[in-house]
């Protein structure tokens, strides 16, 4: 399988963790602390959540990928429940139908066992350009 977040600055510089990958599922992590990811609410800012979602999302997908294929973010639905405090947010992410072109995941969000957020989502699958 290909690397995933090791080769991610993005995720790396948020805080995310990857917790498990593979056959079109993918969980990940964060430690959300006041201090990097609040907003002036006191809440953890929107796109923490996003952020996690859309990458557990396309981990989810690029497990089903071959080499020499990439994938990118269509669209995504992002549904906030509740708001995120501080502690270890999780968000699941699973494939539902892959076709040749398009992918449709969805995504739960977790955090002290509650579903905190979720989102849907449709990704492109393209070759990788060539470098």
């Amino acid at each position: 399988m290909k690397p995933f977040v090791q080769d991610f600055e993005f995720a790396r510089a948020l805080g995310l963790e990857l917790v498990e990958r593979g056959d079109g599922r993918c969980t990940m992590a964060i430690d959300v602390n006041a201090r990097q990811h609040f907003s002036p609410q006191g809440a953890a800012h929107g796109g923490v959540a996003y952020s996690l979602a859309d990458t557990a999302m396309g981990g989810a997908l690029t497990s089903l990928l071959g080499n020499g294929f990439w994938c990118a973010t269509l669209e995504i639905k992002f549904n906030y429940h509740v708001r995120v405090g501080e502690g270890r947010l999780t968000c699941e992410a699973e494939v539902l139908h892959r076709g040749k072109r398009i992918a449709n995941i969805d995504a739960r969000l977790y955090q002290d066992g509650q579903l905190v957020g979720s989102a849907n989502g449709n990704f492109a699958i393209f070759p990788a350009p060539e470098r």
